[in-house]
């Protein structure tokens, strides 16, 4: 009868930083399974009922969130204008 296989504990990330200081392949300890989540200020806005309209018929026709119409929109706008920051460090 053969023992468990007991597995080794996985390194501290200050390990693995360690590892690939020292020039070691640490990929193995990634999955690429994250997501940035930076810092949102929520804000309200008041809004007709003809652009509340609109803005749910786009967002239907897209098949996105009424959330992500108001900010691509407002990016857009925003770009167009000109003198803002790149459009990646709004997001």
């Amino acid at each position: 009868m053969s023992m468990p296989n007991k597995s080794k504990p996985s390194p501290s990330v200050d390990e693995i930083a360690e590892m690939a200081t020292r020039g070691e392949d640490v990929s193995g300890f990634f999955t690429n399974e994250f997501t940035v989540v930076r810092p949102v200020r929520r804000v309200n806005v008041d809004l007709t009922p003809g652009l509340l309209r609109e803005l749910d018929e786009r967002a239907a026709r897209l098949n996105v969130s009424r959330q992500a119409v108001v900010k691509t929109l407002l990016l857009q706008a925003l770009d167009q204008g000109g003198g803002g920051r790149a459009t990646s460090e709004r997001r």
